[in-house]
């Protein structure tokens, strides 16, 4: 037993530097791809390419396991020659709990069907805590311990000379470096303040920089962040139960994702259209659809992505009604849901659209739905990842042949249920 782990220790020095080389690769990569998935603006601009960016993020996180394991198994010597260096040893334990906490939460956010969606969330609240504040520790300390470790002096033991002044034995041959120790070329603080800056360039710029093209009246900048600016009037009403909600109020925060420009409508372009294989074709206005009759429900809001939204109080009118009102034909066998942005689209079974919490909702906790997060009227589906719960709804179409939604398009499953879910 002890040759092969001879083999594993021995060139123990280079073995180092080359994990460290490997570490600050991957984790380098890491970033950069983990900050384009979690920008707005990159969703926007990534399109398909996202689902490809997404699977080789975790491609890369999985090969991260292989410096970290192999670490783990030079631990040990590694431990022994940092005897009397209480300072060194803490950096490396923490840098072994963020690269393995950060490794653990990204296995939970890569397999989150199995995991169930409150464990996904607390997983992606410790991914993007790491994210902002380990990675930059970690590209530190992998770029400066490569360099260091290159020179031998910094990777061989330095036992401290005898009181006679001799050295102690194995001493002979080795040179002591400089009392001072190592010095990076840059600070830590300084290098971990650059790599946050860099990040906050690269996931908001884009953001601030269309803020800034909209007060500027610049073309192709459209509002992303800004207060609601559909224009429809009136208003909805809130129901007793809606407002104050019933469920206390939403217990989460919303992440704004598009595949578009965030659209904005007012009462001369909104309409809503049932169509298709139904027996009676039904439009309205937003005057007209305002006062169709609505109902209340509590609800949780899961994102395939990893996050949630819980005891969401939505008010609207249930799809199943609406799908009644227009008759459906016995051909009808899928419902096309149509985004008003133009492009998005997805599709539910007949039975899944006929389940009870499906909801055209057009009130979240008491208020309007502002466009950023798909209002006037959106799809609820709470027993679906939230890419079935289309955006700015505004047709529904019942038509005979199955239909890929936007994202199954790019690989995501076409049956949405989350863990747990009611299935019909």
């Amino acid at each position: 037993m002890k040759k092969p782990w001879a083999g594993i220790h021995k060139g123990y020095g280079k073995k180092l530097v080359s994990i460290h080389a490997w570490n600050a690769w991957l984790v380098l990569l890491l970033t950069i791809s983990g900050l384009l998935l979690v920008g707005g603006f990159w969703r926007e601009v990534l399109g398909e390419g996202r689902v490809w960016l997404k699977w080789a993020h975790i491609a890369v996180g999985l090969v991260l396991l292989i410096p970290v394991v192999y670490y783990l198994l030079l631990a040990a010597k590694h431990w022994k020659r940092l005897a009397g260096k209480s300072s060194q040893k803490a950096n490396v334990v923490f840098v072994l709990v963020l690269l393995v906490g950060w490794i653990l939460s990204g296995l939970v956010l890569w397999q989150f069907r199995l995991a169930g969606p409150k464990a996904a969330n607390a997983a992606l609240l410790i991914h993007d805590l790491l994210t902002w504040i380990g990675l930059p520790v970690i590209i530190y300390h992998s770029i400066t311990r490569t360099k260091w470790l290159k020179e031998p002096q910094k990777r061989s033991i330095r036992p401290e000379p005898n009181t006679a002044g001799e050295k102690a034995p194995g001493e002979v041959g080795r040179s002591h470096p400089d009392s001072s120790g190592p010095q990076p070329v840059y600070s830590r603080r300084g290098f971990i303040k650059i790599t946050v800056g860099a990040g906050l360039a690269v996931t908001l710029g884009p953001t601030f920089v269309r803020w800034i093209g909209k007060s500027l009246q610049l073309p192709g900048t459209a509002d992303y962040l800004a207060d609601n600016a559909n224009r429809l009037l009136p208003e909805p009403v809130p129901s007793a139960k809606s407002f104050p909600p019933i469920g206390g109020g939403a217990e989460g925060n919303f992440r704004v994702y598009t595949v578009t420009d965030i659209p904005a409508f007012d009462n001369t372009n909104w309409s809503f259209t049932i169509d298709g294989l139904v027996d009676k074709k039904l439009v309205w206005n937003w005057e007209q659809f305002v006062q169709l009759q609505r109902e209340v429900q509590v609800s949780d809001f899961h994102c395939v992505t990893g996050w949630s939204v819980y005891k969401n109080t939505w008010e609207g009118i249930p799809l199943s009604k609406l799908l009644d009102m227009a008759g459906v034909q016995t051909k009808a066998v899928m419902v096309k849901l149509y985004s008003g942005d133009g492009v998005y689209t997805d599709s539910l079974t007949l039975d899944q659209a006929r389940m009870e919490d499906i909801m055209v909702a057009v009130m979240h906790d008491g208020k309007p739905i502002p466009n950023q997060l798909g209002g006037p009227v959106r799809l609820i589906t709470p027993q679906m990842y939230a890419y079935k719960s289309v955006k700015w709804l505004n047709r529904i179409e019942l038509i005979e042949e199955e239909h890929i939604g936007y994202w199954e398009q790019r690989g995501y499953d076409i049956d949405a249920w989350i863990p747990g879910a009611k299935r019909v």
